[in-house]
């Protein structure tokens, strides 16, 4: 009888036969570009097997090695091996396909600066003088020494973020003479009602006998009577929708200050913040709404709700908007159901980029009939490289081909990645289009050949499914190849939530949609937060609704950019 091998080991793979020379393409681009992408496929696995490699002469060193590095198999070692190189794999420059066509030249980048960089200038500077004392400026001679100079260095400390009071004096004010004069008027009304018997109904005894008072006026708070300032509340929403601090680290950190806040507490305070800029984020979403084009994504948070405190899955929805409208901002919804982003996109015309979620269907139908569509589908080229990138194990020629092929395609956007928009369509035009018709007839011609459940099937299916959408952002030179701007904002909620890991409920949820879109547009126009929000949450109290958009982050920043020094004028003549 056979020896039975107890330990049940996976079928290698199958290796696939090489392709013949008719297999390959013709054009010298794409096969330049598959030389590429299997070099940088071969130098993956290379990189793979010398980390196993090492791992595995660890071990065969602790197990079969010196008796001092032998250890017991069964015997947990206390420390970890060490981990294999995780560097990444150099960058490859792709070479444009050539052309006779006339193009703006490709922008020099700027390499960044080496060594150590000039600290800001609007960090508060205090100065620290290092002098001699008059016992060591006498010199051996005994004269004593003068000084020459001074030698300057900075040095960049840091103290840790403290809490203070404002302690508000209202102060009141009266006039003497009217003072005496009311007291006076009051006694003698007192006497006349005391000759009647009575004080007629509904009189107020103090209010006759009070002098008129005059006091200063508090400015309004971000929340009314309560127990915060607006650098507090500020604090707050930083630390958790930018640092994705969640409320009860920050209550710890607040405690070791001396300073108990619940975080119930502060999680209506946050609600509370919510509020109060409603209108300036209602004020954002009609503004996103005017693009030209939008990008979207979706993702999914835990939303905490009775009973016994269950939990189900609920989706923050991402709409970014252009250059000319430039913010972020969020919604939240309890589902993933079309109805969110109908609503949401209810008044808008334009593209719109995003994934193919079925969901988004409905969105590109005309709303009336004899109509054209208001919203156009700008679908994402990333996702489809990504299946091919997936299926490269199961099927390498056919998987690195349409590489090659996508490697030609963002090779050009990064050419006219600084350029204007009549310039980056051009060059769309006449070089990106051949591209994309080769691949969509070798895509074609492909489709029967392979197996239809394999992964080179769904990604050669899902390609041509979208092929219409995939090819739209060569129709307008302000449209993008991708949608990863919007995913990139997603990761903003991914790292969140491992942290706060849940919304308490629906009204939570769309607290979280209106602070993550002040506090994203805020990382995306280069704003410091907290000064913003700082000041915002300040005049919001008092800020009427034709002012709101002096207070978007974009105008609030233009405002308080330094100003360009007037040019010198021209010596007079003589």
């Amino acid at each position: 009888m056979d020896p039975v091998d107890p330990i049940p080991h996976p079928a290698a793979p199958t290796p696939s036969a090489l392709p013949s020379l008719e297999q390959l393409p013709d054009d010298r681009d794409t096969l330049k570009h598959m030389v590429l992408e299997l070099l940088a496929a071969l130098q993956e696995e290379r990189r793979d097997k010398e980390a196993l490699r090492h791992r595995l002469d660890l071990i065969l060193r602790r197990l079969y090695g010196p008796r001092t590095e032998r250890f017991d198999p069964n015997q947990p070692s206390l420390f970890d091996p060490p981990a294999p190189d995780s560097d990444a794999a150099p960058t490859t420059d792709f070479a444009a396909p050539t052309t006779e066509a006339e193009m703006p030249p490709a922008p020099r980048r700027r390499c960044r600066p080496h060594g150590r960089r000039p600290l800001p200038e609007n960090l508060p500077r205090r100065v620290v003088e290092h002098c001699l004392t008059d016992a060591e400026r006498v010199c051996s001679c005994g004269c004593l020494r003068v000084e020459i100079g001074v030698e300057h260095s900075e040095q960049l400390d840091w103290q840790p973020a403290s809490l203070f009071v404002w302690h508000h004096q209202i102060h009141k004010y009266a006039c003497p003479h009217c003072a005496a004069k009311a007291a006076k008027a009051a006694t003698t009304e007192v006497a006349d009602a005391a000759s009647d018997s009575a004080i007629p109904e509904g009189a107020d005894r103090e209010a006759a006998t009070s002098p008129v008072v005059v006091s200063a006026v508090k400015p309004a708070m971000p929340i009314a009577r309560g127990l915060p300032g607006p650098g507090l509340l500020a604090y707050l929403i930083v630390s958790k929708h930018t640092d994705h601090l969640p409320l009860y680290r920050q209550e710890s950190i607040l405690a070791r200050q001396g300073v108990l806040l619940p975080r119930s507490t502060t999680c209506d305070w946050l609600a509370a913040c919510a509020e109060l800029l409603h209108p300036l984020y209602d004020l954002m979403v009609s503004r996103v709404l005017q693009s030209r084009y939008l990008h979207t994504d979706d993702t999914t948070v835990k939303n905490q709700r009775p009973p016994q405190d269950a939990t189900a899955t609920a989706r923050l929805w991402g709409y970014l908007g252009d250059e000319q409208h430039p913010y972020n901002v969020f919604d939240f919804t309890t589902s993933r159901r079309r109805d969110g982003p109908e609503h949401f996109l209810a008044r808008y015309k334009g593209y719109l980029h995003a994934d193919a979620f079925s969901g988004y269907d409905r969105l590109y139908l005309p709303r009336a009939e004899g109509k054209a569509a208001s919203i156009i589908e700008v679908a994402c080229n990333a996702h489809a490289r990504r299946k091919f990138h997936e299926a490269r194990t199961s099927d390498a020629l056919r998987a690195h081909q349409a590489l090659a092929s996508y490697g030609q395609l963002y090779e050009l956007e990064r050419r006219a990645k600084d350029w204007d928009e009549a310039s980056r369509l051009r060059l769309r035009q006449e070089l990106a289009l051949p591209v994309l018709a080769r691949l969509k007839a070798w895509l074609e011609g492909e489709r029967e050949a392979v197996l239809p459940k394999s992964p080179i099937a769904e990604a050669i299916g899902y390609a041509l499914n979208n092929w219409s959408a995939l090819i739209r952002y060569t129709e307008a030179g302000f449209l993008s190849i991708d949608n990863n701007v919007a995913e990139r904002e997603m990761k903003r909620i991914a790292i969140g939530r491992k942290n706060w890991l849940f919304v308490g409920s629906a009204k939570g949820g769309q607290t979280a949609a209106v602070l993550y879109s002040f506090t994203s547009t805020c990382q995306r126009l280069q704003v410091e937060p907290w000064s913003y929000l700082q000041e915002v949450l300040s005049r919001l109290p008092t800020t009427a609704t034709e002012q709101l958009p002096e207070w978007l982050p974009d105008r609030w920043k233009a405002a308080r950019a330094p100003k360009a020094a007037p040019e010198a004028l021209p010596p007079p003549e003589a």
